[in-house]
């Protein structure tokens, strides 16, 4: 990539950090383009789309998401390593109102560029996950897409009610719960 083209690139990816923060996932690509100093024509070279713009500020994340899971593949109890991961992710998801429905909708479409960031995720909690059934922690047969998708509906209903901030640690307590065998 030219130096100019990696300096626009750099800044669009910086303003949707803050825009994806302060308004959402929704958050305008037209202001995105704006507040970076380049057209729309600019952020549509770079990101084809609001899923491949999105794909890109997450990778960061995404990556400390992963070295979390390893950092936990050993822990003891199995169950609970898997359970704090899925808070990560949870937390991680409600830093930008509107990812955890993003998630949940890029989980069926596998053309979507979220699909970067979803299926390293579903990696990742799967091999949690599998510790935790081999050590009889978490009953069998429960699927990771499930559990996947579980956690950003967890972290979709915390972000509906933002004056409850325990919402999530309480449902997360029921899905730790109802993985037992």
């Amino acid at each position: 990539m030219r130096a100019d083209a990696r300096r626009n690139y750099e800044r669009l990816l910086a303003e949707a950090r803050t825009a994806f923060a302060e308004h959402g996932t929704d958050a305008s690509l037209e202001d995105i383009a704006r507040r970076a100093g380049v057209g729309i024509g600019t952020l549509y070279r770079h990101f084809p789309n609001r899923q491949a713009l999105m794909s890109a500020v997450f990778q960061d994340a995404l990556g400390s998401l992963l070295a979390y899971s390893r950092e936990l593949a050993d822990a003891d109890p199995a169950c609970e390593a898997l359970v704090t991961w899925l808070r990560a992710v949870i937390a991680h998801a409600g830093e930008y109102r509107g990812l955890a429905r993003a998630l949940m909708s890029a989980s069926a479409d596998p053309s979507s560029a979220l699909t970067r960031c979803n299926d390293p995720l579903r990696e990742a909690g799967s091999r949690l996950l599998d510790r935790a059934v081999t050590e009889g922690a978490v009953r069998e047969g429960v699927p990771i897409g499930d559990l996947m998708q579980l956690t950003n509906a967890i972290a979709l209903a915390a972000e509906q009610h933002p004056d409850d901030p325990r919402l999530a640690d309480r449902l997360l307590t029921l899905t730790y719960r109802g993985l037992h065998p």
